[in-house]
């Protein structure tokens, strides 16, 4: 179904019917939200996979005497150091980076963007089997950056296809959902990783998860595919040049004030918790002593990232979805979720700091709703998939991937987990400072731009971020 072919949907289930043709379409908007939220648990699996202690491992040890303790996992088999292993964990950006662009200007001007997903997991899951083949660093670092490559054409387009399939008055709340599978994902990651690889070796903690993937790539290439109206409206529109390039599109995301503010503050937050996944758990062990700080922490992750993100989706939808709306939904919440994180690591009782933690890991995950409705809304209908593909992208290289060396840096200077996680903690504050300046920009909300259907009537633009309320 698609604006190009001018069919209409049902957003409460119903079957899709393209204009002058009887055939109807398997993918229903809750189908499709639900698959690609299946899809979204795997791809962030894998991320766990890779990090449990049961498929990572821990490298061969020696005692000054010369006896040497074994490794495990694929540390162990490889027999790579620490260092080495953060490049591991880091190598899929590698290929995000080069891919997600190209498949955003793909789905723009060539392809199906349904098939370029299809295509995109089918290199994921090869990829994947191929880090369960590996035989020795250098192969499974060129594999991890394959799953990047995957991953790249889902996270441009999966975000456009929600928000425009999603029933108008709930589309925060469907891209709640979404994301809400990222956290999930990781966690569950780390008890499936650890279950297969203790019971069944490192190798087959992949190979199954190829295994998960394939009906999803079989579905993506044997049913009927959908179009982006988006994409399919602007095409031949008298308001756009359908011959742009990827630098013309670039600097056209660079000129939206309001993306570029909001993906800033995005790179502030995802350095803050990209920090806490990778080094929480031997942070609460060094501050409370907790055994099993891996379940703890992975616990809380759950949690919190079930209960916040779905909130702030459903919150901003009873707000009415409209950007300024957003922009004091992400500022405040994540003011609030930074007051709580820095007060529980100011505890000395460990069940304290387990229930402000918890609270303030709610609070922040409120902010994945509302970010990503933002970054779709402030640019025109074919700049979507390149939007998400530039904000991912972003905050990734920008945010998560130097956080941990840097927080590494600095607990070895300080040699104090708790002055450590504090100094971390307060950069969420520049995250909300900075969504807050994102209320007082003059917007147009540019979702209906350029399309030939008029469902939904123009936002007008706005002086006064508060004149919505």
């Amino acid at each position: 179904m698609g604006a190009a072919e001018k069919g209409s949907h049902n957003h409460s289930g119903g079957i899709s019917i393209d204009n002058g043709s009887a055939e109807t379409s398997w993918f229903t908007p809750k189908r499709l939200l639900m698959l690609f939220c299946v899809i979204q648990l795997i791809t962030y699996l894998d991320r766990g996979v890779i990090a449990s202690t049961g498929v990572n491992g821990v490298p061969e040890t020696c005692r000054s005497n010369g006896q040497c303790s074994p490794g495990t996992g694929l540390q162990g088999e490889f027999r790579i150091n620490n260092a080495e292993d953060g490049v591991l964990s880091s190598a899929f950006m590698v290929g995000l980076l080069i891919a997600s662009p190209i498949f955003a200007s793909m789905a723009k001007r060539f392809f199906n963007p349904f098939r370029l997903v299809a295509t995109g997991l089918s290199i994921w899951t090869l990829a994947a089997i191929g880090c369960g083949v590996s035989i020795g660093f250098w192969t499974i670092t060129v594999c991890r950056m394959l799953v990047g490559v995957g991953e790249a054409s889902f996270i441009s387009l999966a975000a456009p296809f929600i928000d425009e399939k999603a029933p108008p008055k709930q589309r925060s709340v469907w891209l709640g959902v979404f994301y809400m599978c990222i956290p999930t994902g990781v966690a569950l990651g780390y008890v499936y990783g650890g279950l297969v690889g203790d019971n069944y070796g490192w190798r087959y903690a992949f190979f199954w998860e190829a295994v998960m993937m394939v009906p999803f790539v079989v579905l993506g290439f044997v049913m009927r595919p959908i179009k982006l109206k988006a994409l399919s409206s602007d095409k031949g529109s008298s308001n756009e040049k359908p011959d742009t390039t990827f630098m013309q599109d670039i600097r056209e995301l660079i000129n939206e004030r309001i993306y570029v503010v909001n993906v800033l503050g995005y790179i502030a937050y995802n350095f803050v918790i990209g920090a806490y996944s990778y080094w929480g758990p031997k942070a609460g062990y060094s501050i409370y002593r907790m055994e099993n700080a891996d379940m703890v922490f992975g616990g809380i992750t759950i949690v919190g990232g079930i209960v916040g993100t779905l909130s702030g989706g459903f919150v901003l939808d009873k707000l009415n979805s409209t950007i300024p709306n957003a922009f004091k939904l992400l500022s405040t919440a994540t003011f609030f979720g930074a007051i709580f994180c820095f007060s529980a690591f100011c505890f000395k009782n460990m069940y304290a700091f387990m229930v402000f933690f918890l609270i303030g890991e709610i609070l922040v995950f409120a902010t994945q709703g509302p970010v990503n409705f933002v970054s779709i809304h402030a640019v025109k209908p074919s700049l979507r998939p390149l939007a998400m593909a530039a904000s991912t992208v972003s905050i990734h290289i920008f945010g998560d991937v130097p956080s941990s060396p840097l927080v590494g840096v600095m607990q070895d200077k300080l040699r104090n987990w708790r002055t450590s996680t504090l100094i971390l903690t307060t950069v969420l504050f520049l995250a909300a400072g900075i969504w807050f300046a994102g209320i007082f920009i003059p917007y147009v909300n540019k979702y209906d731009e350029d399309e030939e259907d008029n469902e939904k009537p123009k936002q007008s633009n706005k002086t006064n971020p508060f004149d919505d309320d």
